[in-house]
Formats: C-alpha cells, structure tokens, sequence
C-alpha cells in the first residue's frame, strides 16, 4: 500500500475532479434522465432521485475513491490487498468495463456519422430520399418519418431481425476506427494524458449545454415541454417502480461498480481530501442532469409543439376543402370552434372525414428512450431550427465530447488494474494502452453490421446491470463487514486526517446494503417473471419498431453475458482457496531427511 514512490499521480486535485466529472457525466444526462422525468411524473421524479442521491449515490461513490486512493492499485489489486478471496471482485468490474467498452464506442461512431453529415447545404434527416423511381418519397421513409428514417437505415442500416446479417457497414466501420483512435490518442500515455485531456471534455459540454439552453428556451413551444417536466404528478410517487429506477439511475451515471473510480483515485496523493471531492463530483451529475432536462424538455417542447401544429394544419385543410370554406375562415385560434360547430350542423359529413386526434399532452408525454432521444428527437427539432446545420454541429460535437470523457474512465478501468500484474509491469503504457483499444475495436466491429444494434441493445441491457448490483453489493458489506467499518474509519484518518462522521457509517453499514440487497432482488424477480427477453425489431414495411422475442441463441448469451462477470466472485474465491489448501499440503509434507531419518 504505496503512499508515493513510483505510481504516477494527477498533476493536481482539480485534474482528478475534472476526470471523474468527465466520466460521471456521459450520455446517460442527456438521454436516460429526461427519459425518467417523462415517464415518472416530471418534477415529482426529483424527490426520489436526490433521496437516492443522499442514501446510495454519495456514500458508495465516497467509498470507491476512498479504496483507490488506500490501496493505490487498480479494482483487482485492491480488492486483492483486502482479501486474496475478493480478487475476484476487481475482475468482474474488468469484465463489466471491458463489455461497455465495446459497445459504448459505437455511440461516439453515431456521433461522428451525424457530425460529419451536419455540414451539408440541407441536414440529411430532413426529408425523405427519392423511390428508385425517382417520382417520390421512399415509402418506408414516408411510413417512419426522416429523422427515423436516417437512423435506422441510413446509419445503421439495420436488419429487420437479430437473426439477419448482411454484413459490415463501411461508414459506420471506419466511424469506430475514428472513435478508438481519438480515444486511444486521449489515454496514450495514462494519466498524464488523460489529466490534460479532460480540462476540455469536461467543461466543453457545458458551454454547449448553456448556448442550446439560451436558443431552446427561445423556441416556439419551449415552454410547453418545461411546463410538462416540472409538473410533478404525485401519485408516481406510490410506484416502486418509480423509487427503484431513480436508485438505479443514480447508481449508473456516478459509474459505480465498474472499477473507473478505484482506478482515478489510485494516482491520486495519499492525503488527499477524496471525501470533500466524492460529494462535489456527485452532485455535480445531478446537477448536469436536471440542468440537460430543461434543455431536453425545452427542445422537446418545440418539437412537441411543431408535430401539433402541423396536426392541425391538417385537419385546418381538410376541413376548408370539405366544406369549401374560404382560406382565411379557419386559423389556429378559431380551429376548435370550427370543429364543434361543423359537427353539429354537418354530422354525417364531418364523421366521414380522417381528422385524426391532435393533443399536445399526447405529443408530450411519447417517451423516447436512449439512442431515440440523442438521435432521433433532437435531430427531428434540430432539422426545424433556423441554422440548423450549426445547432447540428455543436449538439454532435458535445454529445461525443460526453461520450469520449466516459471511454477515459472505462478504459482507465481495465488498463489499471493489469498494469498491477507484472506479466504488464514491463510493458510501456503506451503499448498497453494501444492493445487494449485495439482489442475492443476489433470485437466492436461486430455493431457495425447489419444486425449490429440487436447486440447492442443486448450488451447494454444486459452487459453490466446485474453485474455492477452485485458488485457493490459485494464491495459495501466487504468494506463494513470483512475489512471493518473500525479499520476502513482509521484508514480514512490516516489519509484525510479525521475519521468519516456519523452519516457516512449508517449509510455504510446499513441502508446502502439494504438498499442495493433490494435492487438486487428486484432486478432477478424482473428477469424471472418477465418471460422471454424481447427486442425492438425494425419492420421495413411498415417503418417502425415491434417488440420481437430474442431467438434461442439470442436468450443463451444473454444468460452467458449476466454469469460471466458475475462468476468471476465465486471462482476466484474457488482459486484462492485451493491455492491455500496446497500450499498448506505442500508445507505439512515431511522431506526428504525427515524420511530417511
């Protein structure tokens, strides 16, 4: 347990803040939070989300740096120095970042693909390309929508199952490439790179944040979709469901679990104050996240408002040419009154006619979740903006700057930990650093085919979740149970000069692993009662997703990709155990002068 010597360290304590800053807040502020708020009543989302904050998120993000900076080592080396039958706790945190890995580059391959599209006279996603007959929209785009549309088939050209591959798509291919070289070019020589790296990936998506906040409060409708997200509605409030995935949204987006944490702090000074910076950082990403949802719901609003608008047009034009009233009869303001009056004097006829149901409420509460959101939702209101190849560009270039300072910490993740070993002692950072990305890219080729974004969803739903539960499941009651709450309190006064206080051992010791016990239950009761795993498909004729069940082989990796970090615990526990039995064995066998005595 280094206090110095060798191991690099931050050139300062602001670079640590700023690394785990960079780490913390990624793509899941902007997409799955707002996601949360929309689907969990609004404002009523954020009572349990900082009571989660408060019980779960700050004390075990505290706890993380507080071993990393102890120990000096990676996840399996520290877990390792604490007990030989915990390596295995470290291993399945490398299991768990090396599957995010591979599929979270792909992100920042989409982002550089619409980057790169962005500077174009017209935004691709803005209307739909021509038939083969050149004598119209292609009616698949017509049937999606374009931004949909663009996604789907442009950039992905996706398959219409998990069981159907046509191959590699080039442009997405050399958009990965692109992505790992950047990231390796970031992490190239560790943490001394890295540490001047994320100055910019850190502080850049707030100025982005700030300039499309000052545009987007600006848009027609805005405020409808701020409205919406600070509505609270109660009652949400007596869902579990509700309680259970702000916990789980606080627990991702500090990146618990993964080792990235145990990782940074490692390079840190000995004495250095991790308990003042775990608790900035964490509400730093709250913080980030709230402030991305006003953004979100404002864009969202617009949007929202747009799709209503032109519903009414619609039904505006229907209406005159039915009952061929003169142009300016019918406006936005009167459209209601026009209808009420047309059904009451003209019943027959205004029955037969398609107006469909414009609701603006229904516009806004359509919940659009993950890739959709980032893009497809702001690409649809981005494409209505005036400028909107320069909102375009920056809205891109922030979401890859979000997703490249999470790859920091992921990648950090695995090399640190191997560096530990001496088989690697002897290879230069560089090397490491440049095979580890190498090996990622190589397997993360596999997103870029036609049925790539099946195994994407697949990793991302089911590559760490389970996992990442039971690991700080497994790391809190070791730190309380194993290695004692006593001696981790001696530790931190060694380090930081005064023992941790009275909220930090209760949520220790107590509701943190009751807590994480609970989620843990829900998550397997989940998958159990669930039934077959499903996916969203997409369906050409009819351009849009339907749920689709995984087929046999679909449902055995899935099984494959939840044991195999998870196993990780129980059989390095299995290894430190026999390698004990013998060499106990081996010192209780007489030698060769016993015996001939």
């Amino acid at each position: 347990m280094d206090k110095g010597g060798s191991r690099p360290n931050w050139d300062s304590p602001m670079q640590f803040v700023l690394a785990c800053v960079s780490y913390a807040v990624g793509l899941g502020n902007v997409w799955r939070f707002p996601y949360l708020c929309q689907m969990h009543g609004g404002g009523g989302f954020m009572i349990p989300y900082l009571f989660m904050l408060l019980v779960e998120g700050v004390p075990l993000f505290c706890l993380e740096l507080a071993i990393g900076q102890k120990m000096r080592l990676g996840s399996i080396g520290a877990w390792t120095a604490i007990s030989p039958y915990l390596g295995g706790v470290g291993l399945a945190s490398v299991m768990a970042s090396l599957y995010l890995c591979l599929y979270y580059n792909i992100i920042n391959g989409w982002s550089f693909w619409y980057l790169f599209h962005s500077f174009q006279s017209e935004l691709p996603w803005a209307e739909c390309p021509l038939n083969a007959n050149l004598t119209g929209p292609l009616e698949e785009c017509e049937k999606a929508t374009a931004t949909q549309y663009f996604f789907y088939r442009e950039t992905l050209n996706i398959s219409s199952s998990i069981e159907e591959n046509g191959g590699v798509h080039t442009g997405q291919a050399l958009c990965l490439l692109l992505a790992w070289i950047v990231t390796y070019l970031f992490i190239v020589r560790g943490v001394k790179s890295t540490g001047k790296v994320v100055y910019f990936t850190a502080t850049f998506p707030y100025v982005v944040l700030i300039i499309y906040l000052i545009r987007g409060v600006t848009l027609h409708g805005a405020i409808n979709g701020v409205k919406y997200m600070f509505t609270p509605k109660m009652e949400q409030l007596a869902n579990p469901t509700t309680w259970i995935n702000a916990a789980t949204q606080i627990f991702f987006s500090l990146g618990l679990g993964f080792g990235s944490l145990i990782a940074f702090a490692s390079y840190n000074e000995y004495n250095n104050n991790f308990e003042r910076q775990a608790v900035i950082v964490s509400f730093i990403n709250s913080g980030t996240s709230i402030f991305a949802s006003i953004v979100t719901f404002a864009i969202y609003g617009f949007k929202a408002t747009v799709n209503y608008e032109n519903c009414l047009e619609r039904v505006r034009l229907l209406l005159l040419n039915a009952f061929n009233l003169a142009e300016d009869t019918i406006n936005m303001d009167n459209i209601f009154e026009w209808m009420e009056r047309l059904n009451q004097t003209h019943p027959q006829q205004f029955a037969e006619l398609d107006l469909g149901n414009c609701d603006l409420t229904q516009e806004l509460d359509k919940a659009v979740e993950g890739p959709g959101l980032a893009f497809i939702v702001y690409s649809e209101a981005i494409k209505n903006m005036p400028l909107s190849q320069l909102w375009s560009v920056l809205y891109f270039f922030m979401l890859l700057l979000l997703g490249m300072g999470s790859m920091l910490g992921n990648i950090t993740a695995i090399t640190t930990p191997l560096r530990d070993f001496k088989i690697f002692s002897s290879v230069s950072v560089e090397v490491l650093n440049g095979l580890v990305c190498l090996f990622c890219m190589l397997l993360g080729l596999g997103f870029t085919t036609t049925s790539g974004n099946y195994w994407f969803t697949m990793f991302n739903d089911y590559g760490a979740t389970f996992s990442l539960l039971f690991v700080v499941l497994i790391e809190v009651i070791t730190v309380s149970y194993i290695y004692g709450i006593k001696r981790f309190e001696k530790d931190i006064e060694d380090m930081i000069g005064h023992r941790p206080n009275w909220y930090w051992k209760i949520m220790w010791a107590g509701i943190s692993p009751i807590l994480l016990i609970a989620l843990f239950i829900f998550y397997i009761a989940n998958y159990i009662m669930g039934g077959t795993p499903t996916y969203m498909a997409w369906n050409k004729d009819l351009g849009t997703s339907e749920v689709t069940p995984y087929p046999v082989f679909g449902q055995v990796f899935i099984v494959l990709l939840l044991a195999s970090s998870v196993s990780c615990v129980p059989l390095t526990a299995l290894y430190a155990y026999c390698r004990k039995r013998k060499r106990s064995h081996h010192k209780r066998q007489p030698t060769v002068s016993t015996l001939s005595a």
